[in-house]
Formats: C-alpha cells, structure tokens, sequence
C-alpha cells in the first residue's frame, strides 16, 4: 500500500491514524508532503507552520508550537522514517526505494512548497536558492575511525537526537527497525485458526460467526 497526503492530513485531522498506524506497524508506506500551510484551501495555518506565520487563520502570526514530524514518528513506532526535498528529486527516489523495500510502517517528510502560499518556505535547504541540503551519513560498519561519526539508522535515541535540528535539520533515512508488522501478525493468527477449524473457506468463517449471534 502506497499513500501520499499532505501535513494537515498526516499531522492534524489524520494524525490519529498516523499515530496508530505506526504503533500497530501496518506494511505501508506513507509520503507526506510538508509545505507548512494549508495550500488547497486557500492559506490557513497548518500544524507545521512556524510560529509568526501570517494566514487567514492567524493574520497576526501563528502562535502555536509546530510539529515536529520526525520527533511524533518516532516516538509514534513508525519503522522507517525518512526525511526529503521535494527539488532533490534522486534523493527522494532513493528514499522512496528504500521505504518501499521495508517491511513495515514506512513514512517520508517530503518538504514541497507551496509556491502560492507560502513561496520560499523551503529556501535554506535547497541549493539553487542558496541552501544547504545536508544529508545524513550513515554507518558502513566497516571499523573505520570516519564510521564512528555516521548514523546508526537502528539507533533510536540518535534518530531522535537528529530531529531535534534546528530547521531545515538534516536529509536522509532518521530510523529503521525490524519488527513484525501487524499484516503478519494477523495471518500468523489466521492460519492457526483455519489449521484447527480443519480449513475451512471465509464464508463458512463468516457463516460460523452468524449463527453464534442468533
């Protein structure tokens, strides 16, 4: 399964989902495209706009404090989390490739700007705009002095460390772990119940649960 949304979907009115999906672990893979304001509906502020940021909602300035999606999807149980920029295109294919090839809850932070509504929001981390696009060294576990400065992807705390950057923070794979996915798990528990009810089909399941109702 294969989605893609934006920061009010993932962080706001479908944050309960995200938080649950990374904690039961579901096999999917879930882009969210960042760009710190709600675009579709014409300039409000989303859960990641900064704080001072001037929208219909908050023509004063945005005065609540910002998600930090690395942070929430770590600690949410996500098992692969990714950050990217939507104008280093090779860099997200790459991380697109590696989510898709986890098993498990895969989510990428894909900032992408809102050139109506919020242009240049993501300026310092893009080169032709004179960013800096820092990406994330990880560890080759070749016992070399150089790789005892580079990222244990396994590491939760380090992971963790890294979100807590100052923006725009750093670019690359934040967090991978290996653990069974909730799609596992249930055909674990499937298979072990059809091997003691002798096999039997998913209407003759379903039929068995209607008549214990009557």
């Amino acid at each position: 399964v294969f989605l893609f949304g934006g920061d009010g979907d993932g962080f706001s009115i479908g944050g309960n989902h995200l938080d649950h999906g990374a904690r039961k672990n579901i096999n999917m893979t879930y882009v969210i495209m960042d760009n710190f304001v709600y675009g579709l509906t014409k300039k409000q502020t989303s859960p990641t706009s900064p704080i001072g940021f001037k929208s219909k909602t908050d023509p004063t300035g945005a005065i609540d404090q910002p998600v930090n999606p690395m942070k929430k999807l770590i600690c949410g149980g996500a098992t692969f989390v990714a950050r990217t920029h939507a104008s280093q295109v090779n860099h997200m294919i790459q991380m697109i490739e590696r989510a898709m090839d986890h098993q498990g809850f895969s989510v990428i932070e894909c900032l992408s700007e809102c050139v109506e509504f919020f242009p240049g929001a993501f300026d310092p981390a893009n080169p032709r705009k004179g960013g800096s696009f820092e990406v994330i060294q990880e560890k080759k576990w070749d016992n070399t002095p150089e790789d005892e400065l580079r990222h244990d992807v396994t590491d939760e705390l380090a992971a963790y460390k890294l979100a807590q950057l100052p923006f725009p923070g750093v670019f690359g794979v934040f967090y991978q772990n290996d653990r069974p996915t909730k799609n596992a798990l249930e055909k674990k528990w499937v298979d072990s119940t059809r091997e003691k009810l002798g096999q039997p089909s998913d209407l003759a399941l379903l039929q068995k649960t209607f008549d214990r109702m009557k």
